[in-house]
């Protein structure tokens, strides 16, 4: 994982220097490109490069090919299909010198050639510009303009030092120089046929592809642990994580595994079950509703945003995050994406099984700029780097041709969420685990009880009006005293606009 920031048009070193320095915590290995009309800068966490041969030269002197370049943050889930098939060869730059060798053979077209892949990227090819951001809005970047100069970067808060007029830049799209936006891949209107009409052959493809997601993107060569709420997304990615950890380094070896919890909460319980029955090295973080509110300025600086069901989720995985690298841990393994797609949330649940696809199309939707935030800004801001196995290309194209019955299954008067993810993997977690019901993160780790019940006493009814007189989107004084950090930040023009508000508080 890495960030950048780039301007187009009439570039100013300056303003490139302050931009950059926002997202210095993106991090360690910096490098800036200048070649007029374009200035670049990157940054690279020592995760990325520190397990791989070094190479002579900066960042951009070894991703430059006949005067083409390019600033880069992602994760190329086929890489290993892609990069022999061009001839890119393994090293620390793979992944961005494979989109280069993309962009020299096939132009725009390039993007027909990434269906498993997370990505925000700027190519310089000249005066010609190609910015882009992956289909579901994983990696996440911005835009603005001032003067007739274009400015992107990976965060929000690069880009508010020099222009008020900033935009999230939308998933699924290419911008060339001129600054205009083309859709280059979108979300399906309706559900693909399925492909398998035996549910046992359903199931073990659903496995198949888990696992050959995990072995792509996971391979132990710096120190990786997982996270672990005691879910089944965390649990299910944490037990092959154990079985890899063995793999590579012998039966003896142990994954690390951290948990997080207001008090004892539900996921510290489910957690430690999980790593009991995994045999992991565990390590668990009880926090105060004092250690939350203590961080919570930082998070939702970090964060950008204040929705209050993710910066609760994020103030969690903000403290775990920063206990793991304290513990020497460079990577990160999540279960992020599972609900998304396996229709996980619970109130999926209120709708027909004709409305499900539909739905679950919208949960996805909100990746872009919602819950992708908590799964890039909460490892990133402490030098961590996330994997997130379940959100891979092949997967979600395979299950969203799983009928929604075997999505939410109906049993003994209610659905089962994500019922043939928790069958697939029935066999390596405990049944308690396996099929306890859905909690959102917060839910689980506690933060959602205290949290709300706390800032009914910090504001009146009086102040939340008026505030909710000039932005409406202000839904509870819980998100009032969120919104009230962001604005400080951020300012309350064009930048609320690029928040994106969850279904239910």
């Amino acid at each position: 994982m890495a960030g950048f920031v780039a301007i187009y048009g009439d570039p100013n070193k300056s303003e490139l220097e302050s931009m950059f320095a926002k997202i210095s915590h993106r991090g360690v290995h910096k490098d800036i490109f200048t070649s007029l009309p374009v200035m670049m800068a990157q940054n690279y966490l020592e995760a990325d490069l520190a397990a791989t041969p070094k190479q002579a030269g900066g960042i951009f002197a070894n991703l430059a090919a006949d005067g083409v370049t390019i600033c880069y943050d992602g994760q190329m889930g086929n890489w290993q299909e892609l990069g022999p098939k061009y001839g890119v060869p393994d090293g620390p730059y793979r992944e961005p010198a494979l989109l280069l060798k993309l962009y020299q053979q096939f132009g725009r077209d390039m993007f027909q050639h990434l269906p498993d892949g997370i990505f925000a990227f700027v190519i310089a090819d000249g005066n010609r510009l190609l910015a882009a951001r992956d289909l579901l809005g994983i990696k996440t970047l911005f835009y603005g303009r001032k003067n007739g100069t274009l400015y992107l970067g990976s965060e929000l808060k690069s880009l508010t030092p020099v222009t008020d007029d900033v935009h999230s830049f939308p998933a699924g799209h290419y911008m060339d120089e001129r600054g205009h936006l083309t859709r280059f891949a979108a979300l399906p209107r309706k559900p693909p046929s399925p492909f398998h009409a035996d549910l046992d052959e359903m199931i073990r493809e659903v496995r198949r592809i888990i696992q050959k997601s995990f072995d792509n993107r996971v391979d132990f060569r710096v120190s990786t642990a997982s996270l672990l709420s005691g879910g089944i997304d965390s649990s299910v990615v944490a037990a092959l994580a154990c079985e890899g950890v063995k793999k590579k380094f012998g039966e003896k070896a142990r994954l690390k595994t951290f948990s997080l919890g207001v008090g004892e909460s539900q996921d510290i319980l489910n957690a430690r079950l999980v790593a009991r029955h995994l045999d992991t090295d565990y390590h668990e973080y009880i926090v105060s509703l004092e250690e939350l509110l203590a961080v919570m300025p930082e998070v939702v600086y970090y964060l950008e945003s204040f929705d209050p069901s993710l910066v609760r989720s994020s103030a969690s995985n903000f403290l775990i995050s920063q206990y793991a690298r304290r513990e020497g841990t460079q990577v990160l393994l999540s279960g992020e994406g599972g609900d998304e797609v396996f229709c996980g949330y619970i109130y999926l649940k209120d709708f027909p099984a004709e409305e499900i696809f539909s739905r679950q199309m919208e949960c996805i939707g909100f990746l872009q700029k919602n819950a992708s935030l908590r799964l890039d800004r909460m490892n990133q801001c402490h030098g961590v780097k996330v994997v997130a196995p379940l959100i891979s290309g092949e997967l979600l194209d395979y299950s969203l041709a799983i009928p929604p019955e075997y999505k939410q299954k109906p049993e003994r008067g209610e659905k089962i969420e994500k019922w043939i993810f928790r069958k697939a993997f029935e066999d390596k977690l405990p049944e308690q685990v396996v099929w306890r019901l859905k909690q959102e993160f917060s839910q689980g780790s506690g933060s959602a009880d205290v949290l709300p019940q706390h800032f009914e006493s910090v504001f009146t009814d009086e102040e939340l009006a008026e505030t909710q007189a000039q932005f409406p989107m202000v839904r509870s004084k819980e998100e009032l005293y969120y919104f009230k950090i962001f604005t400080e930040h951020f300012g309350s023009g064009k930048a609320v606009d690029t928040v994106g508000q969850w279904v239910c508080l």
